[in-house]
């Protein structure tokens, strides 16, 4: 098992930069973009000699964060909209 520094869940910068180019971005521009983010991922991993495994799941765990700080803006704006 690899020990990360500071697991890519907890990258509060990268989530956010992430989950904000995502709301910017639809359909095919999104699909670029997260696919090259995730490529950049993988490969900075690999560079730190992170096991394929642990980069997997570092990925699912950073996915999932970003998708959570998404639905947060969605539920501000919904509530925005409603007051």
């Amino acid at each position: 098992m690899t020990v990360l520094q500071f697991p890519s869940d907890r990258r509060t910068g990268d989530v956010k930069r992430c989950a904000e180019a995502l709301q910017r971005l639809h359909g095919e521009a999104a699909n670029h973009f997260w696919r090259s983010e995730m490529v950049s991922f993988a490969a900075a991993h690999r560079r730190l000699g992170v096991v394929e495994e642990e980069i997997s799941r570092q990925a699912g765990l950073f996915m999932h964060a970003v998708q959570m700080d998404l639905q947060v803006a969605f539920a501000n704006e919904e509530n925005n909209a409603s007051a």
